[in-house]
């Protein structure tokens, strides 16, 4: 195992998801249920699988395409989202 490579995603994702939509959807179902092992469950095979279906396609289109222009493209589709969030709403 790249322990390197191991913690730089893990911070960098962590970093990412504080904060998150998804970690206020959380809260806000942990606040309205008694049982707060079924949701940590369900929060976390949620990211699980959107981590899982992220790394699986990231690797198939990484085959595929350039891993410099996939980089342009998705800090380009990074920009496109935030600025839709700011203008568009």
């Amino acid at each position: 195992m790249d322990l390197k490579l191991f913690f730089a995603t893990f911070i960098t994702i962590f970093l990412a998801e504080m904060g998150d939509k998804t970690q206020f959807a959380a809260l806000a179902a942990g606040a309205q249920s008694k049982s707060m092992f079924t949701v940590w469950l369900a929060v976390v095979g949620a990211l699980s699988l959107a981590g899982t279906l992220g790394v699986v396609f990231g690797r198939v289109i990484g085959d595929l395409v350039a891993p410099e222009l996939l980089q342009y493209v998705s800090g380009g589709l990074f920009i496109a989202v935030g600025l839709w969030v700011i203008f568009g709403s």
